[in-house]
């Protein structure tokens, strides 16, 4: 989930001033594009998707919480610590999206964090933007907001830079003289609920095929809920986080798996920096196969 903080401007240029990553495990056999020197050493390997691809990215506590509550904003940084290592997976997943996916609850939640690879790690940005010519991507991913209701901050700094907005009919009639002029509003479905199904469809259709959710729990449970998620790459941080009379919630919301309908993942990838895991998970095969069974749902995005 994504962490809210201003971008650094002092201190090293170079992803080669981040202390590496340790490998520890690696599936064979994995996508590569050739990262460049700076990156693959900072990550202490390669990376890839195969294409088209919809992965997630989180940041969890041991004991599973990835938000504190509505009345913590940004606090994927208070879980991270504002790791640098895992700024710079961040950044590392974004560099290699065509689009970033968030609802609008994460929008609200992060009020000035832009979806890009340097906002989160901007040493490294002179890296990143090789690696996109590399893959012959856009200088930027394109952000990509879902909402049913068309309930935005339309003054989000991230919507003023431009955005894919995904909508029903009257979220778009809602958005309609308000939206920044940066903005495309995208109809994907004309009932009063979204199907993450129709939102892939419209992003596919515009060219995006390396799809980075960054969009919080109910999101990634609409997801999951379709059988629509690839991947999963989870910091985990070494801090607890508790639970009291405060809604915390873990990696979904809004869809219940077990016992009835478990996921099952593979895991794929452990690295470690001190005492934080980033892991990787693939859910379903490559070429759309789940490695679970999950019924297909209709969504709905605030």
């Amino acid at each position: 989930m994504a962490e809210d903080s201003a971008a650094h401007t002092a201190g090293p240029t170079r992803a080669s001033s981040l202390e590496p990553l340790e490998l520890l495990y690696e599936e064979a056999g994995q996508p590569c594009f050739g990262l460049p020197p700076a990156l693959a050493t900072a990550y202490d390997g390669d990376l890839g998707f195969t294409s088209p691809c919809v992965y997630a990215n989180f940041v969890t506590s041991i004991d599973g919480v990835t938000a504190l509550g509505p009345e913590y904003p940004s606090s994927g940084s208070a879980i991270s610590g504002r790791e640098p290592a895992d700024r710079f997976v961040m950044g590392l997943l974004r560099a290699c999206a065509d689009a970033v996916l968030v609802g609008a609850g994460t929008l609200r939640a992060t009020p000035r964090h832009l979806w890009t690879p340097e906002y989160v790690f901007p040493q490294a940005a002179p890296d990143f933007a090789g690696l996109r010519r590399s893959l012959r991507r856009a200088t930027q991913p394109v952000l990509v907001v879902v909402t049913a209701s068309g309930n935005l901050p339309v003054r989000h700094p991230a919507l003023q830079s431009g955005a894919l907005v995904t909508t029903t009919l009257d979220g778009a009639r809602r958005l309609e003289g308000r939206i920044p002029e940066a903005c495309t509003v995208l109809v994907a479905d004309e009932g009063p609920t979204l199907r993450m199904a129709d939102v892939l469809a419209t992003l596919h259709a515009h060219g995006h095929a390396a799809v980075l959710t960054e969009g919080g729990p109910h999101l990634i449970g609409h997801l999951l809920g379709e059988g629509l998620l690839d991947e999963l790459f989870v910091t985990t941080s070494p801090v607890l986080a508790g639970r009291s009379d405060t809604a915390r919630p873990g990696l979904i919301e809004g869809l219940e798996l077990l016992p009835d309908r478990p996921e099952w993942t593979e895991l794929i990838s452990i690295r470690r920096r001190n005492s934080y895991l980033f892991l990787r998970y693939r859910l379903r095969a490559p070429g759309g196969g789940s490695t679970g069974q999950l019924p297909q749902t209709a969504t709905s995005q605030a």
